[in-house]
């Protein structure tokens, strides 16, 4: 058995000025989110043995506040390839990790991850497939569960939908 996560990275701030979207860093809403979503993954036993960030400033923000929530803090590695990914990249990402990882995250953006997400929940929990479909907003969490011994096996619609989580839907203000 394998379980993935897809965390999308918490809101985001739009500076004024020349900022490249690779430098972005979170919004004060953002910085609120991040640390309950963390809470909620520790509070339910989903402790990545491995997350795979993006190098994106607000991705790693996002992380850092919600991994605070483990103790210690899981493993992490930083992929530039997490950034502005499609789904096939993400696959392929995710189908190169080591054996050993029983329980993955990724923290990515939109609209890969969104997109990655409703390739692989062809089966699940109703309700937490309704909210996916309709959409995956900032600092959503989506677990996934697969009955497999390797990640090179993971196939789309091989798994199940466990979870799917909002802010909104924890009551941690608006997204």
């Amino acid at each position: 058995m394998r379980r993935l996560i897809l965390f999308r990275h918490a809101k985001s701030d739009w500076p004024e000025g020349d900022v490249d979207d690779h430098d972005r860093a979170l919004a004060t809403r953002g910085r609120r989110a991040a640390p309950p979503m963390g809470a909620w993954l520790a509070g339910r036993g989903f402790r990545p043995d491995l997350t795979l960030c993006s190098t994106a400033q607000r991705t790693r923000e996002t992380w850092a506040l919600a991994a605070k929530a483990f103790s210690p803090s899981p493993p992490e590695r930083f992929e530039a390839d997490i950034y502005e990914s499609s789904p096939k990249t993400l696959l392929t990402l995710v189908k190169s990790v080591d054996r050993s990882v029983q329980t993955l995250m990724i923290v990515g953006h939109n609209p890969g991850l969104e997109q990655l997400a409703k390739v692989l929940a062809t089966k699940g929990d109703p309700e937490a497939r309704r909210l996916l479909s309709e959409k995956f907003p900032t600092a959503a969490i989506a677990v996934f569960d697969f009955p497999i011994d390797d990640w090179s096996a993971l196939k789309p619609g091989g798994g199940r939908l466990d979870r799917f989580v909002t802010p909104r839907g924890l009551g941690i203000g608006a997204q």
